[in-house]
């Protein structure tokens, strides 16, 4: 049915009108969610690795294996959070609720080293984390609607990494004076002022039906079966690029963390990944912002292509020298291709489930390709450092990135006007195929 304005004028099928107090909700949302979706990653290995360290039985294998499985935890919850999105009526109060939980295991993360608490804990933080992507992405739809989702993912992926960039420096500035241990005591109090950011988005305002994907022109819609997202080839194929490109990408800065910890010493190790971190985020906004302007203009094959090619010229960069000025400027690409892939993930997915009403659970569920990916990463990373040296692992991680650069050149069509299929026997749409897109 058609939507309301804020303004009382009815508006046309696809169009809305959210109010000014929303949308300034859900930058700030999106800029104090950054590091608390992102959870502690890097430097929670530093922070492992530097003040527990080895006399507490902490070295790169351990650190690799607590973020391996509490990722695996993690990618498990991926679909039944995207599913848990797609029914759920209050999706601030879920936001909220998630966002107690990380709060809660940040607080606590200080005073534990036993390795199966420290396991307990993260794995509490991604799993909470796990409802925030696909939480965002279905505020925002159900906002802004379909036509203006795409430049609405560019300005959300923006907020997001300007949030990253700003944590980052401020962690890295405390840290230097407090210790690595001011990262869980900032994520928290990001996480709290968080609350009041998803406060500010009146609930009222986000179409339910939108926000699942359901086209809201269509009266009594129903979601497609899940059956119907299995034979969608394109969307599978989606989600074994995404595990790829986190196969690749996910252990980078972890083992470049890891790498300055050796070379400068565990005292200046956090605030350098700190300055690795807002370098590449400064990176990301620009290309989020550049990906919201002209993905439908170019379509989105060649942008993530991009992607992919950077990924892979990061990983070689960095065996050419150890240095920190050095592995800190090649860190900045991280901009270019991370930047790129979390403005486009959330668009692909949208084209590939549009009209099915499982938007939500589809994003969970290439989510959780993508968090293999991620979990197996920095065991592999982990484990190629302990046995080799960090320059095979960087090698290793450069050649993965240029495999899903190939693939992705010779199988995924551009999905921008892709018809997936709404039901078992539907035949989808043809994408189009690399073509410039008008």
């Amino acid at each position: 049915m058609p939507t309301q304005s804020q303004t009382g004028a009815a508006a046309r099928p696809g169009e809305r009108s959210p109010s000014r107090r929303a949308l300034l909700g859900l930058d700030a949302l999106n800029f104090l969610l950054a590091d608390v979706r992102d959870g502690l990653g890097p430097y929670l290995a530093i922070y492992l690795i530097a003040v527990r360290g080895p006399e507490q039985g902490w070295n790169e294998a351990t650190t690799g294996l607590v973020m391996s499985i509490a990722g695996i935890v993690g990618l498990i919850a991926q679909t039944p959070a995207g599913a848990l999105i797609d029914r759920g009526r209050h999706k601030p109060a879920i936001v909220i609720a998630s966002t107690v939980a990380v709060t809660l295991s940040c607080l606590v993360m200080p005073f534990i080293s036993n390795f199966y608490l420290v396991v307990g804990m993260q794995s509490i933080a991604v799993i909470a984390g796990a409802i925030f992507p696909p939480a965002l992405a279905a505020i925002t739809l159900g906002l802004v609607g379909p036509k203006m989702f795409s430049k609405r993912v560019g300005r959300n992926e923006a907020f997001n990494h300007l949030g990253n960039a700003v944590s980052a420096a401020i962690a890295g500035a405390t840290a230097y004076f407090f210790g690595p241990v001011v990262v869980f005591w900032l994520m928290a109090v990001l996480a709290v002022l968080s609350i009041g950011a998803m406060l500010m988005v009146p609930e009222e305002e986000i179409d339910d039906d939108l926000a699942r994907g359901l086209d809201e022109a269509v009266d009594d819609e129903k979601p497609s079966g899940l059956k119907a997202l299995l034979q969608n080839r394109y969307l599978m194929l989606f989600a074994l690029l995404c595990a790829i490109f986190h196969l690749s990408n996910a252990a980078m800065l972890t083992s470049v963390g890891q790498l300055l910890t050796r070379v400068v010493g565990k005292e200046q190790a956090t605030s350098l990944i700190a300055i690795c971190i807002v370098a590449a985020q400064c990176v990301m906004v620009p290309m989020a912002m550049m990906v919201g302007a002209k993905v439908d203009a170019w379509g989105r094959k060649p942008i993530f292509l991009v992607a992919f090619g950077v990924l892979a010229l990061r990983g070689a960069l960095y065996v050419v020298s150890d240095n920190p000025f050095w592995l800190v400027a090649v860190q900045a690409l991280d901009g270019v291709g991370a930047g790129i892939f979390g403005a486009l993930f959330p668009i692909v997915v949208a084209d590939l489930t549009r009209g099915t009403g499982r938007f939500n659970v589809s994003q969970g569920a290439v989510a959780t390709f993508q968090g293999v990916g991620a979990s197996i990463s920095t065991s592999l990373a982990g484990v190629i450092i302990v046995q080799a040296d960090y320059s095979t692992a960087f090698i290793t991680l450069a050649a993965i990135a240029a495999c899903g650069l190939v693939l992705y050149l010779v199988a995924m069509p551009e999905t921008h006007g892709y018809g997936p299929p709404t039901d078992p026997g539907a035949i989808p749409a043809p994408a189009m195929t690399g073509e410039r897109v008008a």
